[in-house]
């Protein structure tokens, strides 16, 4: 893909954002089409892993409240999930993405469709892969604007432009973890950074491949910024330039003004970029470099983008490229001081319209520890991590081991032996000093462990890096949650001192959380999203089937004239069930002389015995037409209204072949 196609996807995505939207939310359709691409970077051609060919992926946007059908078409040998980084899931855990804990992988020539609504959220989060490391090329924008005519609590802007971190490795990335894995060691890292896919001109031979925000005099732009770099925090800074925060992980917070920003991997941020009031005769470099905390190696180079001043006269090429060229000063790699003050910075708008419902009653406290450890070599093996073993990443002292059956699909079947043990525990089992002198074991655990809550149980839980192998920065990203980060601080948390520092008032809201280098971060939250699974397979490495994947051999129907006879003031519930007799597709139903309420819908079979214990019974929206979903079924209850009404297909084209037709 070339620099052009990049910029001009972009710019038709800005376009798309100042399309006015419906009144009404709506149902989006999206297709991913997972396939391979040659792409060319650093003079460096490779074949990588994208969305419908395109690097960085494709935007995917919504206004709050609507609901989204995005089909995964898997053509490439890797099993694929995409996780929706910051959707809270609220009644829809099976479409978060993460491999193994709430889905199989799609597997090659398999498809799956991740069907979810935006309840309570506007601003930016982004999707990435969420297998292995194939998310350094596999991410794109999540998009969600305000319902319409409700403003931003802020200075509505000209422009809306987004800004994505990424990271270029010239080697295969799955090759790279795969090594790493085995040897124990840590991975090669980056060969650059990105803006939008594109390195910029510091790197060797990347001149052409230089992102370009051309912006025109006294107006104001919204960069949404979104870090989707595989394992850096990043500084960004645009020279000469002031940048106004008002939006971190698609929540408004109280407006600040900043020449740099620090935003973590799995972070966003939205700025405000007040451009000068005349055309100001140069050019200015935007550029972003790490945030570097520990000890181990990282890409210790700087990507760069050029804003632009569109001129308010012809210029020839040659004049333009003679405008002085001003570059930002960015803190230091290790400059932890600006990093806590940046934090600081940031607190909840805690408004009436946009209040930080903070809990103030906490039924459960839990301290974890996070942290680098080790795990034994292999036998037999000669491994690259410290004397001799393998790098571990820990929390609690307990690693991580990836399960061959989706952990909520073992919860819902009763099948969870074996499988996960629910007894993660709520402190470390071996108590030290976490960031003074490391212990003489470096040794982890390994488990598949889980926390489990009561469903409105409040949390408060404080994570404490540790120095086993040296204190390093680790952002923390909660699914299907905000949290409130209610304070943080440096060194061992002290519970008997610390919490009376704790802002309870207008803490700022997050997903995606750094724990300081050397220090520990305390936040809350309310667990009020329960999880919820579809059942696909008994175990993920098999190929995902459904009924309504093959077909019967006898496709004839029968015909006839039959009603359904009801006495009055029969309550009923109708489910109606897409077949794939001659192909799954959708069908609008029209029901005469009745309302009815949509209770739920999926894309597949209904199952009796589980789908109903999903229904909304609360609030459904109340129709006389409905769509059948393709491959898939909704379910219906309507109240009393004596007659003879006719029930059918509102596609004419199956009128015509007799789908509730009228007589000839």
């Amino acid at each position: 893909m070339t620099a052009s196609q990049v910029l001009g996807f972009f710019v038709a995505f800005i376009a798309l954002c100042l399309i006015p939207q419906p009144s009404q939310a709506i149902t989006r359709h999206y297709e991913f089409n997972i396939k391979m691409q040659n792409v060319t970077r650093l003079c460096h051609t490779k074949s990588i892993v994208t969305v419908n060919g395109q690097f960085p992926g494709p935007p995917v946007v919504a206004s709050e409240g609507d609901r989204l059908l995005i089909k995964v078409i898997n053509h490439v040998p890797n099993n694929i999930t995409i996780h929706w980084h910051g959707i809270r899931q609220l009644r829809s855990g099976w479409a978060d993405g993460p491999a193994y804990v709430t889905q199989c992988p799609i597997q090659t020539g398999q498809s799956y469709v991740y069907n979810f609504t935006v309840v309570g959220q506007r601003g930016t989060l982004f999707w990435h892969a969420h297998v292995s490391w194939l998310r350094a090329t596999l991410y794109g924008p999540l998009i969600i604007l305000p319902k319409k005519n409700v403003p931003y609590p802020f200075e509505k802007p000209y422009k809306e432009v987004p800004i994505i971190f990424g990271e270029w490795f010239n080697a295969d990335t799955e090759a790279i973890i795969s090594q790493a894995l085995q040897t124990g060691g840590g991975p090669n890292v980056s060969d650059a950074y990105t803006i939008n896919g594109l390195p910029g001109p510091l790197y060797n031979c990347s001149t052409k491949d230089t992102f370009k925000l051309r912006v025109k005099p006294g107006k104001t732009y919204l960069l949404r910024i979104i870090n989707a770099a595989l394992n850096d925090e990043l500084f960004f800074s645009i020279a000469n330039h002031t940048l106004t925060v008002v939006d971190v992980d698609a929540l408004y917070v109280k407006p600040f003004k900043t020449d740099t920003i620090l935003i973590t991997p799995g972070q966003t941020t939205n700025v405000l970029l007040k451009t000068k009031q005349n055309f100001p005769g140069a050019n200015f470099l935007m550029t972003a470099r790490p945030y570097a905390t520990g000890q181990g190696t990282f890409d210790n180079s700087t990507v760069a983008g050029i804003l632009e001043y569109e001129t308010p006269f012809l210029q020839n090429v040659m004049k333009m490229k003679k405008l002085p060229l001003y570059k930002p000063i960015l803190p230091s790699l290790n400059d932890t001081v600006f990093a806590t003050n940046f934090s600081k910075k940031l607190k909840s708008l805690a408004n009436p319209q946009f209040p930080a419902n903070v809990p103030q009653k906490v039924d459960k406290h839990f301290f974890f520890t996070v942290g680098l450890g080790t795990s034994p070599c292999d036998h037999n093996k000669t491994c690259q991590g410290p004397n001799g073993t393998k790098f571990a990443a820990s929390i609690s002292n307990i690693s991580f081991v990836q399960p061959t059956t989706a952990l909520l699909q073992a919860h819902f079947t009763g099948q969870s032996s074996g499988v996960y043990d629910p007894d993660f525990p709520i402190n470390p089992l071996n108590w030290f000093n976490y960031t003074g002198n490391p212990p003489n074991n470096t040794l982890v655990g390994n488990g598949t462990k889980i926390m489990v809550l009561n469903y409105n149980t409040s949390v408060e839980l404080v994570m404490q890096d540790t120095s086993i192998l040296g204190a390093e920065s680790h952002p923390l990203h909660l699914h299907g949650f905000n949290f409130f980060v209610v304070g943080s601080g440096f060194g061992n948390y002290d519970p008997n001192k610390d919490p009376k520092s704790f802002n309870l008032v207008d803490p700022v809201e997050r997903n995606t959380v750094g724990v300081p280098s050397g220090g520990w971060v305390a936040i809350r939250f309310l667990a009020d999203n329960p999880g919820l699974l579809k059942n696909q397979s008994n175990t993920c490495p098999e190929v995902r089937t459904k009924e309504h994947d093959s077909q019967p051999n006898n496709t004839f129907v029968n015909n006839g004239t039959k009603v359904v006879a009801l006495q009055f003031n029969t309550s009923v519930e109708l489910v109606m069930q897409d077949t794939s007799t001659i192909g799954a597709e959708s069908h609008p139903l029209h029901l005469h002389g009745f309302n009815f309420f949509v209770m739920g819908q999926d894309l597949e079979n209904f199952d009796p015995n589980k789908d109903p214990a999903k229904f909304n019974l609360v609030d459904p929206v109340e129709r006389n037409t409905i769509g059948v979903p393709p491959g898939g079924w909704v379910a219906i209850r309507l109240p009393d209204n004596p007659g003879v009404w006719f029930m059918h297909c509102h596609l004419e084209v199956h009128t015509s072949w007799e789908v509730g037709s009228e007589p000839k």
